[in-house]
C-alpha cells in the first residue's frame, strides 16, 4: 500500500505491491526492448494533444465536500497563474486538456542499479514535464519542475524520514526515489523491467501535477475538515487522491505510446500499475487493484484531465 500523511498540502507517500497478478496487456505491434542504447522516433507537433475518446458520464456524480476556496472574478483578460484551491470543480478537469505530444524522448539503454535508475528516470522527465507543462498554461495554473532525489541511505528532512529500502515518495515538489525498494521488487506481478520504472515515475508525476494546481492541499484541508485521513471520509478522499494520479500516470504514457518508445515498455507500465493498490493489512487508502487498473487505463485511453476527475466519481469507482 501507499502509506502517507498530509500535512499543510505536502504529501509523503510510497507505493507497495498487492499479491494479484494481472496479465500482460496485449496488442498488435509490440516490440521487445533490447537495451539499446537510445529511444527516438519522428517529432509530434508540440501545440497538439491527442485525447482519445470523451470521458464518461456514467460513474460520476455531483462534487461533494466541504466549501472550496474560490478565486475572485478576473479584471483582466488573464491573471498571473495561481493555484485553486479545489477538488471535483478545479479548472484543472476541463474536458479540453491532456497531456501534450512530445518532440521526442531518448532514454538510455536499462540497468538496474542505483546509478542505471537515476539516468533512466532523469533522462525520461524532461519528456513528462514536456507533455504537461502546456497543460497547466492552457489553465492558467502555476509551473515548475519536479525535482528527483535517488535516497541510497537514510535521509531526514523537513518532510520526515525516508529509509533506502521503503517505496518512494512525493513531498512538496519532489519525488524521492529509492533505488533499491523497485530493483529488489520481483515477480510476474512487478516484473523488473524499464516500464515498471517509467509507469511508477509517471505516477509520482501525478502527484506532482496535484500538488501545482492546488488540489493536494485541499485534499489535505478537507480530510482536515471530516477528521483526519484515517477517519472513514478520510480514507475514501485519499482514494480519490491517490487514484487519479494513477489515472494523471495513464495519460503522461499517451505521448510516450506515439512511438516515443517500444510498445512493450508501455504495456509493462501499464500492467504494473494495474497491479498495485491497498495492502490487505492496512488502511484501505489507495484503492484496490481492480481501481488502479480501471484508472490507469481510462487515463491512458482518454488522454483527458476530466476523465481523471475521481472527485467526483461514484463511491464503487474509488473502492
Amino acid at each position: 500500500m501507499i502509506a502517507f500523511a498530509v500535512i499543510s498540502g505536502v504529501l509523503v507517500l510510497g507505493v507497495g505491491l498487492v499479491g494479484a497478478v494481472a496479465s500482460a496487456i496485449g496488442g498488435a505491434g509490440s516490440s521487445t526492448y533490447s537495451g539499446q542504447s537510445t529511444f527516438s522516433y519522428t517529432p509530434l507537433p508540440s501545440s497538439t494533444f491527442t485525447q482519445r475518446s470523451p470521458a464518461p458520464t456514467t460513474t460520476t456524480t455531483a462534487p461533494s465536500g466541504p466549501p472550496t476556496t474560490t478565486r475572485p472574478p478576473s479584471t483582466s483578460a488573464q491573471t498571473a497563474p495561481k493555484a485553486v484551491f479545489k477538488l471535483g470543480d478545479h479548472p484543472l478537469h476541463r474536458g479540453d486538456v491532456g497531456a501534450f505530444d512530445i518532440q521526442g524522448c531518448p532514454l538510455p539503454g536499462m540497468d538496474y542499479s542505483p546509478a542505471g535508475q537515476e539516468r533512466f528516470l532523469r533522462a525520461a522527465l524532461p519528456c513528462i514535464e514536456a507533455a504537461w507543462k502546456p497543460t497547466f498554461q492552457r489553465t492558467n495554473l502555476p509551473y515548475q519542475p519536479v525535482e528527483l532525489a535517488v535516497v541510497t541511505s537514510r535521509m531526514t528532512n523537513s518532510c520526515g524520514t525516508v529509509e533506502p529500502g521503503a517505496t518512494a515518495r512525493y513531498c512538496n515538489g519532489t519525488i524521492f526515489w529509492t533505488p533499491a525498494y523497485y530493483s529488489a521488487e520481483q515477480g510476474p506481478a512487478n516484473a523488473n523491467h524499464p516500464g515498471k520504472y517509467l509507469g511508477q515515475l509517471a505516477h509520482e508525476y501525478g502527484h506532482h501535477v496535484q500538488w501545482l494546481a492546488g488540489i493536494l492541499k485541499a485534499a489535505g484541508q478537507a480530510q482536515y475538515d471530516r477528521g483526519g485521513w484515517d477517519t472513514p471520509a478520510g480514507l475514501d478522499l485519499n482514494r480519490r487522491l491517490e487514484l487519479q494520479a494513477t489515472c494523471f500516470g495513464g495519460m503522461t504514457l499517451a505521448p510516450f505510446s506515439h512511438g516515443a518508445i517500444p510498445t512493450d515498455v508501455i504495456q509493462h507500465a501499464l500492467t504494473d500499475a494495474s497491479n498495485r493498490g491497498d495492502n490487505p493489512n492496512l488502511n484501505r487508502d489507495h484503492g484496490s487493484t481492480q481501481s488502479n487498473s480501471s484508472w490507469v487505463n481510462h487515463g491512458f485511453k482518454n488522454n483527458s484531465t476530466s476523465a481523471c476527475n475521481t472527485w467526483t466519481a461514484d463511491a464503487n469507482a474509488v473502492s
